[in-house]
């Protein structure tokens, strides 16, 4: 199993622990919204989205079930997670980690996302000028990374990886093996690995699988390993393939 999906199952544990109790700031099927320049100790709900407005300051996690989580500009938060919903960060947002099960995470402009980012069925997007600390990364769905920088490793299972707009990964870009427990057309298919132009890899492209692998002929990147070599990527020139 990808080291996301393992985490992300701790996560849903997590809640699921969690919403077994009473907590301050609960809710159990109602929408939680903190306002604009408000401070909060966090919030949770199991059947509600939880919203955050411009400039606000939450010293706690953000947490739901069933419903999205939303942090307009300027915002601060620890933690978001969800198990089933997405999360969606305007500009300039600072956060701990993001999290989530089923659902997309979308990071605006200019982010400071200090630990990871995760997923397992979902696509996640990095904007120009966002940075995150550590690792990135799902087991299905896209990735992208436009103009942003991640400090660790992106990994994915059966999604594609495109860097684009100057993208750094200081860390790796890896494709995990499927496990048991992945099966069907998501397996066969190849995931699409694209290193756009002006892009950077730091580390290697580390390959435990097959997947079709484009790299610009003005990105950098410290190797390809595993079931691929840079002899099998597709070098191009211009903005895609």
């Amino acid at each position: 199993m990808s080291k996301f999906a393992w985490k992300s199952t701790l996560t849903v544990g997590f809640l699921a622990l969690m919403m077994s109790v009473p907590a301050l700031g609960a809710s159990i099927n109602k929408s939680i919204k903190i306002g604009a320049g408000e401070e909060s100790g966090g919030a949770t709900s199991v059947n509600g989205s939880i919203t955050v407005g411009p400039d606000a300051t939450v010293t706690g996690n953000l947490k739901t079930v069933n419903g999205s989580i939303r942090i307009d500009d300027r915002a601060s938060i620890e933690g978001a997670a969800t198990v089933n919903g997405g999360l969606r960060l305007a500009d300039n947002v600072r956060a701990e980690s993001l999290t989530t099960v089923n659902g997309s995470i979308n990071v605006g402009d200019d982010g400071e996302i200090s630990d990871e980012v995760g997923a397992v069925n979902g696509r996640i997007s990095l904007n120009r000028g966002t940075r995150v600390g550590d690792d990135v990364g799902n087991v299905n769905g896209q990735i992208g990374v436009a103009g942003a920088e991640v400090g660790g490793d992106v990994t994915t299972v059966n999604g594609d990886i495109e860097l684009s707009d100057g993208g750094v990964v200081k860390g790796d870009v890896v494709v995990e093996r499927p496990s048991n427990w992945s099966w069907g057309k998501e397996k066969s298919r190849k995931p699409r690995i694209v290193i756009g132009p002006g892009c950077r890899v730091e580390g290697t492209i580390r390959l435990e699988r097959e997947v079709e692998l484009f790299i610009s002929e003005s990105a950098q990147v410290g190797g390809v390993s595993g079931e691929m070599t840079m002899d099998d990527a597709v070098r191009f020139e211009g903005d895609r393939p």
